[in-house]
Parts: C-alpha cells; sequence; structure tokens
C-alpha cells in the first residue's frame, strides 16, 4: 500500500489506535528492515527509525495498532506513505529506496 500525504496534517483512526509516532521499543519487531535501510549509502540515521537524505528529512514510521507504515520522500519533495508490517512490504519499502537512493540532485543518476 502506498498513498500520497497532503501537507494538511491530520490523524488517521481505527478503532481506538491513532496512527503516530511509535514509542520506546516499538520499533524492535521491524529491526530486520533498520538493519536494511542502515546500509543504503546516503541515508543518515538520526534517531532510530528516523532517517534523512543529504540535510532532509527522508523516511520516518508510524505505528496504527499492529500496522507499522513508512512516510518516505521517494520524489524528493511529499512524502509517500508504504505499509511495512510484513516482511514483503518491508523489501518493497528497501527496493524503493534503493532506487531513490541512486538519483542525484536534478534527477541524475
Amino acid at each position: 500500500m502506498r498513498s500520497r500525504m497532503s501537507s494538511g496534517g491530520g490523524s488517521k483512526t481505527r478503532g481506538s489506535d491513532a496512527l503516530r509516532h511509535p514509542r520506546d521499543g516499538e520499533l524492535d519487531r521491524i529491526d530486520p528492515l533498520l538493519r536494511d535501510l542502515r546500509a543504503i549509502d546516503g541515508l543518515v540515521e538520526r534517531k532510530i527509525g528516523v532517517f534523512y537524505r543529504r540535510s532532509k528529512a527522508f523516511l520516518h514510521f508510524h505505528v496504527d495498532g499492529d500496522d507499522v507504515y513508512a512516510d518516505v520522500r521517494l520524489d524528493g519533495e511529499a512524502f509517500d506513505r508504504m505499509k511495512v508490517t510484513t516482511r514483503s512490504e518491508q523489501r518493497a519499502l528497501v527496493a524503493a529506496v534503493r532506487r531513490a537512493a541512486a538519483v542525484r540532485p536534478g534527477g541524475a543518476r
């Protein structure tokens, strides 16, 4: 699942759980994903699960109940939201991030 984020803020709710930034320890379940992201050249993890590319925020996570989502700037501008709960979803994110990281400013590879 991938959706474009607007700049309007707001929150998504499902049941009694609100989409929110993860609390301490909640990213432990995606540790293999975090290891894969840490290995990508050009990404810097400033806090656990918060990655920058150059001087701009590039990727961070949210949780909603049992699901984990990544907000990532694949085009360098707006955040795209991708579900990353399953290992298959995590592999898709890593592949997309690798493609985005290979593109230099101005669209050159």
